[in-house]
């Protein structure tokens, strides 16, 4: 085989295996916000209307919408890193921060809506919020854009920390 041959092969493989992680990663993400819908859209009719909210809490409708689009941002970004894996060793801890993340915002809609626990989930948001932030670090060495688009949801974890504290303590 000759080396243009090898080298053509070698482009077409890598293009595939990023596609690969890139559509990896944006549905292992939308995953995520779906599982955790499971157990938000049953109670907000019922367990959440009911509950006293403060005067900036977000018209229902907007939630969806907003965590399509932040869930989108987070798998492209996980993206940007792990196509960088094997290059840089710190990638796997940037990942496994990504995932715990992950796994702690799935987590929240299982406390709050699932166990209709605003404290549950206002200690939950605690530590996702400050795993995010050390994601956001991590990715940032690895990948400017990748910790730059996890900054958005970071803002809106920030607000809903915010948020449930006031649910919680109005309740």
């Amino acid at each position: 085989m000759s080396e243009k041959l090898k080298r053509t092969l070698n482009k077409k493989n890598k293009k595939v295996v990023y596609l690969w992680k890139l559509l990896v990663s944006l549905i292992l993400c939308q995953l995520a916000g779906i599982i955790g819908s499971l157990f938000t859209v049953p109670s907000i009719p019922t367990w959440y209307q009911a509950l006293k909210k403060p005067f900036f809490n977000p018209p229902n409708w907007l939630f969806a919408p907003v965590w399509i689009g932040l869930y989108f941002l987070m798998g492209f970004s996980l993206f940007l890193v792990w196509r960088r894996e094997g290059e840089l060793p710190q990638v796997k801890k940037a990942l496994i921060l990504f995932f715990i993340q992950l796994i702690l915002n799935t987590t929240w809609s299982i406390l709050f809506f699932g166990l209709r626990s605003p404290f549950l989930g206002f200690i939950e948001l605690i530590f996702l919020w400050l795993i995010i932030f050390l994601t956001i670090q991590k990715f940032f060495k690895i990948s400017r854009n990748g910790g730059l688009l996890l900054i958005p949801y970071f803002i809106w974890v920030s607000f809903a920390l915010i948020l449930n504290f006031s649910i919680w303590v109005l309740n």
